[in-house]
């Protein structure tokens, strides 16, 4: 039984091609993972990702690792924790990952792929 389903990438909205019954063919299997990012993506909303969007997550992860979580204001890295707009600050990818976890207000830079949507 062949098994290919067309998807939309949940992060870039790119299509692709997701093989769920012949994973060795499938675009994701040539995608190697840290065990950091397993942990990672479990802890997400997304079942699947394009492979560019999986790449691009492994880098993240791997680059987030150099910095540890902002504890107080004197921290936090303008352009690299947050940014202000509208004189509110808005926290990026980074920060959420650093965090840990999804607080689950539907923060536009979301990396475990929660949204306003959700709630």
């Amino acid at each position: 039984m062949e098994n290919h389903e067309a998807k939309c990438c949940p992060k870039c909205n790119s299509e692709f091609t997701c093989k769920t019954c012949d994973i060795g063919n499938c675009q994701c299997y040539t995608v190697t993972l840290s065990p950091e990012t397993k942990n990672f993506l479990s802890k997400t909303s997304y079942h699947c990702l394009c492979k560019n969007c999986l790449v691009k997550t492994e880098k993240t992860l791997i680059s987030a690792s150099k910095y540890t979580f902002p504890t107080h204001s004197a921290m936090f890295i303008d352009g690299l924790h947050y940014y202000k707009e509208n004189g509110n600050w808005v926290f990026l990818e980074l920060y959420h990952i650093l965090r840990g976890q999804c607080c689950k207000n539907g923060c536009r830079h979301c990396p475990y792929g929660f949204s306003k949507q959700h709630v």
